[in-house]
């Protein structure tokens, strides 16, 4: 290691745990060096950006280059590197089939897909496009957009019937965007597939906006009420991880 580098990533990291600042003396004790040589660290920090002194108390806080920094790391991360081994744990806990899902042009995209180990027959595949009122994932993603933005997805894409027990009336539809805000996760009961049933929970960006959703298919006879309870919290688990890995904070 460079001892300087390293000492300034040290002095950073102790700065960033104190709210109120830290002095050069209380600084220079914590990193074991004396306060001259914290002194001459400090000032170049201070240069670039990364600390700054309040020039009241003369104590040393965080810089709002981190802010810059963080920002701009948010918004290169790409959402399905960050998700992939979080997916293939949820493969790995349920055994089936699971799709990372977006919202393009009022229409779900399905931006990867891990097969699980059962053997299931399904036309989902990356790159494909679905509809957002008979899928899982859509009915999530569709749930954490305004009211005006739903009515113009659902006036665009409309509402065409996929299986007999496709939602197609827009009252029953919105009522049932509402359970699933309140529940956490969306279903799709044969909606989209005839014998598939599917659930969804969401992902959040930094911003605090919808960004994606996973789900986990199965058979129908196989995803049973009870087996839905069993899943479902370990699959809002796993996008609530997804959602902090791409800056998202929940509110307290």
């Amino acid at each position: 290691m460079v001892k300087s580098v390293d000492r300034a990533l040290r002095m950073i990291s102790i700065i960033s745990s104190y709210k109120e600042g830290i002095g050069v003396t209380g600084l220079a004790e914590e990193v074991d060096v004396t306060k001259s040589a914290a002194f001459k660290i400090l000032t170049t920090l201070v240069e670039h950006g990364y600390v700054e002194q309040d020039k009241t108390t003369k104590k040393y806080k965080l810089g709002y280059k981190y802010l810059e920094l963080s920002s701009l790391l948010l918004e290169s991360m790409d959402i399905r590197t960050q998700a992939r081994p979080f997916l293939q744990e949820l493969e790995e806990e349920t055994n089936e089939v699971i799709h990372l899902v977006v919202m393009d042009q009022g229409q779900m995209v399905y931006i990867d897909k891990l097969e699980g180990y059962e053997t299931l027959r399904m036309h989902s595949k990356v790159g494909r496009r679905a509809p957002g009122h008979c899928t899982s994932a859509g009915k999530m993603i569709l749930a954490h957009l305004s009211s005006k933005e739903v009515e113009h997805v659902l006036q665009e894409q409309g509402m065409k019937p996929h299986t007999p027990y496709t939602i197609t009336d827009e009252g029953m539809l919105l009522k049932e965007l509402e359970t699933v805000r309140n529940r956490g996760y969306a279903m799709e009961e044969q909606e989209n597939e005839l014998g598939i049933t599917c659930i969804a929970a969401p992902i959040f960006d930094n911003k605090k906006r919808i960004t994606g959703a996973v789900s986990i298919s199965g058979p129908s006879i196989r995803m049973s009420k009870e087996r839905i309870q069993k899943i479902s919290p370990l699959l809002i688990e796993v996008t609530s991880r997804i959602s902090s890995r791409l800056g998202y904070i929940k509110a307290i």
